[in-house]
């Protein structure tokens, strides 16, 4: 009896990873990759991850949204595809250095430097 029993703690877990999963998924699909703004704080705050994990973890989770979304964008028209490798380029290498850097620096200056980011970039946004 007691082996089959659904665990109701796992249960809960995979609704709430699915739900973020899908508000990730819609932000990044809308914004063109918002989504991992969204997704850092989702996974410490609503799911309880650490820093390290929750960042290292969004860029797993939107690397196939990203794909799936571009796909589209350039189908429609909306992408400088001669112009995007050399961001691409400077992404790749961007991305490389970041993720030694999560590697080393404290959690609490992790999530300083990404908030005043966040806060950066909706200012921006806003005066535009």
């Amino acid at each position: 009896m007691r082996g089959e029993r659904i665990n109701g703690g796992k249960i809960k877990k995979s609704i709430l990873e699915i739900a973020v999963g899908a508000a990730v998924g819609v932000i990044n699909g809308m914004f063109g990759g918002g989504g991992g703004m969204l997704c850092v704080p989702l996974l410490g705050g609503v799911l309880g991850e650490s820093v390290r994990v929750s960042h290292a973890t969004t860029v797993l989770v939107i690397l196939p949204v990203c794909l799936v979304a571009s796909i589209v964008y350039v189908a429609n028209g909306y992408a400088q595809t001669p112009d995007v490798f050399f961001v691409m380029a400077g992404t790749a290498a961007g991305g490389a250095l970041g993720s030694l850097v999560l590697k080393t620096a404290p959690p609490k200056a992790v999530n300083a430097a990404f908030a005043l980011i966040m806060a950066a970039a909706g200012a921006v946004m806003i005066w535009r």
